[in-house]
């Protein structure tokens, strides 16, 4: 059905009309990190230095929608990645995307997206319709490149003494990235 898939995700060649088309995925297990020594800064002819090891303090999970059209980000950070953060999801894109339009989501087949609990909110909400990337073409998905960009950014080279500083950092920089 590789094909099939691939024509099916064609919504961004040509977006139907009264329409928002919304990639969607999680980017999970984020980790916040603090460096067991000060990141040393950049000098002329010395590049940035860093330690290597470093100590955990837990992890978070990115939920995100990238608006085609637009590039406006919609997102959520939540501690758990479940059918039921996901359907949370699904509400907050619900209050976001104005009444009047339907909304056409690109996603992958990851089985959080397919619980029954999943399919019975899709059946009370019809202007949400699901597009399915093929299974191992994620690159088909344009928010992976929003993960790429949040991940060279901000969380590489972060350094988050808890999980709370990392949830804060991720929304300030994804309302940022939104606001451009």
């Amino acid at each position: 059905m590789f094909v099939d898939k691939v024509r099916d995700v064609g919504l961004y060649l040509d977006p139907p009309a009264k329409a928002a088309v919304l990639c969607v995925d999680e980017k999970s297990q984020i980790q916040a990190l603090d460096r067991s020594a000060p990141v040393l800064p950049m000098l002329p002819g010395v590049p940035q230095r860093q330690s290597f090891d470093y100590i955990p303090h837990g992890t978070t999970s990115l939920f995100a929608a990238l608006e085609i059209a637009t590039g406006h980000v919609i997102s959520a950070v939540k501690r758990r990645h479940r059918h039921q953060e996901f359907l949370a999801f699904l509400r907050t894109i619900d209050k976001t995307v104005p009444i009047g339009l339907d909304v056409h989501v690109i996603l992958d087949d990851l089985s959080t997206h397919k619980t029954p609990a999943v399919k019975a909110w899709l059946l009370k909400h019809p202007r949400f319709h699901l597009h399915f990337t093929p299974t191992g073409s994620s690159w088909l998905n344009l928010v992976e490149r929003f993960f790429a960009e949040i991940t060279v950014k901000l969380l590489r080279r972060g350094v988050h003494r808890s999980i709370t500083a990392l949830d804060n950092d991720i929304r300030a920089w994804t309302l940022d990235v939104s606001m451009r």
